[in-house]
């Protein structure tokens, strides 16, 4: 394990931080991957549907070689049709191609669509993550040379209760370019016509050692996440399965990691 630099508010170094093991695990993108793609399904919820649905009707299939009620000889196709009395025969019913039909092939509620991942797994797959955080064939964002990754903050960054103040340490860091990019709307396919879908890009993520007034104050900057070093995923430190997103942490959480990863599991 190395030391890190741990920088004030003004954006200069304050005193140093020895540095978890995570730091020094070897990149798996596989395993990045899996972990992603767990959390992803483990946060599906089963479809199931009524088994009548489509079937509460008085229609009947008699059978193809029968001669009442089959439409045989009358020039109507043989399918399941309604009953309306005196032989007369109604719209077709029950099939899928009819209106109001059964579906074909419906959701079933016993089909299993988590993708469980083992602990330790899951494990070496977030520190695997956040390795990819601070080296620099992963890092998605060059920093000043005065600066350099990991990025973390001292103690007094948890009591900051204004946006305007973290935007300005951002700027201070070198990371104006982050917060301009992260400003840059996406378009989504198949929204109501009209309507304007607001989805920014993911840019920086701000790990803190416990949920206070900065996480309130960060949250409204577009394209950063905050969250709690206990509430630590792969998704955020690898969003979309792309390792090396710029992340900043706090020196609380920095403390708390190691212990931190170890409860984790899905």
């Amino acid at each position: 394990m190395s030391n890190a630099n741990i920088l004030n508010l003004e954006g200069k170094k304050s005193g140093s931080v020895e540095l978890p093991a995570a730091f020094n695990e070897t990149v798996r993108r596989d395993l990045i991957s899996r972990a992603i793609h767990a959390e992803n399904t483990g946060r599906m919820q089963p479809q199931g549907h009524y088994l009548l649905a489509g079937m509460q009707t008085t229609a009947r299939y008699y059978g193809a070689m029968s001669s009442y009620r089959t439409g045989r000889h009358m020039g109507m196709a043989i399918r399941p049709r309604e009953k309306l009395g005196g032989g007369v025969q109604g719209k077709v019913k029950r099939i899928p191609s009819a209106v109001k039909g059964k579906r074909a092939h419906p959701h079933k509620i016993e089909k299993v669509l988590t993708e469980r991942i083992n602990s330790k797994e899951y494990q070496k797959a977030i520190r695997s993550a956040i390795a990819a955080t601070v080296n620099p064939d992963y890092a998605r964002v060059k920093l000043d040379g005065n600066i350099q990754y990991p990025l973390i903050l001292s103690k007094e960054i948890e009591k900051v209760n204004k946006t305007k103040e973290i935007v300005i340490l951002f700027k201070k860091l070198g990371l104006d370019g982050a917060i301009q990019k992260g400003k840059e709307k996406r378009k989504k396919k198949g929204i109501r016509r009209g309507a304007e879908q607001k989805k920014y890009k993911k840019t920086i993520l701000m790990v803190l050692g416990e949920n206070g007034a900065a996480a309130k104050a960060a949250r409204n900057i577009a394209g950063t996440d905050i969250c709690t070093v206990e509430n630590l995923t792969a998704n955020q430190l690898a969003p979309g399965g792309l390792p090396g997103r710029l992340t900043i942490w706090s020196e609380d959480a920095i403390s708390k990691l190691d212990s931190a990863i170890k409860n984790m599991k899905l």
